[in-house]
């Protein structure tokens, strides 16, 4: 039996580390999900004030991003580098799934390059979630710092 050569770190540990990677994982996919809502819904109200609309989803996804930090940071205790890590995770996702709207509308009307569609699929996660990884990393390394430096914030 594999988890049983450790008295204390047997099955109960493994149950454990099931339950927190649940909590980031759904935290992640929730937040790469709540991106492409923003991305598709924002979208479709760019008609009249496309500028408008545009600097509302950023903001709007940014709130969203900073609540993603606070929750890994605060709530699941984690470093900054695994808070950064998942984070960035849930900005990939949502990029992917933006990607994949696009190529799915593409499909639908008959327009845009459909290799270049493809393409996207890969690289729009990568070159959104390499920058969120940065500043989350730098975000939630600020917070561990303040929250050394003030004992009001320790939390329970």
């Amino acid at each position: 039996m594999g988890n049983e050569r450790c008295g204390i770190c047997g099955w109960r540990s493994t149950i454990y580390r099931m339950q927190v990677w649940r909590r980031w994982s759904a935290g992640a996919f929730l937040a790469g999900t709540v991106y492409v809502v923003i991305g598709l819904g924002f979208a479709r109200l760019a008609a009249p004030s496309v500028f408008f609309w545009r600097l509302s989803a950023w903001v709007v996804s940014a709130v969203i991003y900073v609540a993603h930090i606070t929750y890994e940071h605060f709530r699941l205790r984690n470093s900054p580098r695994i808070t950064a890590l998942h984070v960035a995770l849930g900005a990939a996702v949502g990029a992917f799934g933006l990607a994949a709207a696009a190529t799915v509308r593409s499909l639908l009307t008959g327009t845009g390059n459909p290799r270049l569609l493809r393409i996207a699929l890969l690289v729009w996660p990568v070159i959104t979630g390499v920058p969120a990884f940065v500043v989350a990393l730098v975000l939630s390394s600020v917070l561990g710092r303040l929250q050394r430096y003030r004992p009001g914030m320790s939390g329970p």
